[in-house]
Parts: C-alpha cells; structure tokens; sequence
C-alpha cells in the first residue's frame, strides 16, 4: 500500500520488451537505499516488484502484459522520468490517501493553465471512471496523490501546488500526455457492496 507522496523522481536506464511483456530498470537511489528483493514500489503509480538490486542505485522490475494493456508505463523510453515511491511502512506518517497502486485507467491531459504559484490541469477519463471521482475527494494520477477541483462527465480538474511541480513528474506534463490513474479504492468497495446488497442495480 502506498500513500501518493512522491519519495523522488527517478530515471528509466532500460526498457526490454521482450514479446508481450517488458523488463524495467529504473535509477532510484532514494527508494532502493533500503530495498530488498520482493519489495513493492510505485512506479508512477503501478506497483512493481523488485526482482534485481545492481548496488548503483537502480532496481530491476518485470513488467507483464495486463500491466502493459492497463497502464502508460508503455509509453515510456530510456531516459524517461517517473515517480517512485516505496510501499507504506507500519507506524509511517500519511500524509496522501490509500493508494493501492493498481491503475484502474489511463488519462489524458486535456488541458494547462498557468496560475500565480500553481497550475490547473483538466484530465481526460473513460466515463466509467468518472463516477468514482468525487469534487474535494482524492484521485492518483502518476502516482501523486490528488485533490480533485471539479469533475465532468469524462474529466476532471487538479490544481498542482509548486511542491507537486518541482517534486514529480507532473510539473513538465504537457497536453495530450497519457498518466496513470487510481481512483479512490474507498468509492469502489462502496459501490460493490450496495451493488450485492440490492441497493443498486
């Protein structure tokens, strides 16, 4: 489990794709400082399972197809920057949300606008999502956890604070750009046991 707060932003050294599947290598002195194999990390916000730990300061990841179909991390390329965060330790500050780091989908910037000391981002969704985004509630987009401004049929609106703009990848993501998304694992438990009870059909 994760919280959506960004540990550092690291650098893809290596992508394989080998058939329908892909081999990841990512620098990330921070999040494998303390590592070990099996460990679970957020890459911009899938988990992975660390499979390889050189001691430079990268860790390997297997990347399966399901992952590939569900998630951007297609997208990616070697030197390709991504948010990383290790799985939440008993006892650790939450400062974020429950992030389980099982992307649900993938968005698209739709727009950018420029404020003061921030920017408001508007991000495209398949509809069937939208119904899990709540105004003032939380989404993960890349990996960061989110509040939502305001939500539309197919989209919804952030506003990215300078720290979000200078402490993940989110602050060069331009228009048209593919991210990750995790809704809110709290609406859809919500949702599947009103659907079993009868409430909704």
């Amino acid at each position: 489990m994760f919280t959506g707060i960004v540990e550092e932003i690291g650098t893809v050294e290596m992508l394989e794709v080998a058939g329908q599947d892909a081999r990841l290598r990512v620098r990330g002195p921070v999040v494998v400082s303390d590592a070990r194999l099996g460990d679970s990390i957020a890459v911009s916000g899938v988990c992975l399972t660390v499979t390889e730990l050189p001691g430079d300061g990268t860790f390997l990841a297997d990347v399966m197809p399901e992952t590939l179909r569900r998630t951007a991390l297609g997208d990616l390329d070697v030197a390709s920057t991504v948010n990383l965060e290790r799985a939440l330790q008993v006892g650790g500050r939450y400062g974020g949300h429950v992030v389980q780091g099982h992307v649900d989908g993938v968005g698209v910037v739709r727009s950018r606008t420029p404020g003061p000391r921030w920017d408001d981002v508007e991000i495209e969704l398949d509809p069937s999502l939208a119904r899990y985004v709540a105004e003032k509630g939380s989404v993960t987009v890349s990996g960061v956890s989110l509040t939502v401004t305001h939500v539309g049929d197919d989209s919804f609106g952030v506003s990215l604070i300078p720290t979000t703009l200078e402490a993940t990848t989110l602050g060069t993501l331009a228009v048209g750009a593919r991210v990750n998304l995790e809704v809110d694992v709290l609406a859809k438990y919500t949702e599947r046991l009103l659907t079993t009870a009868g409430v909704l059909r």
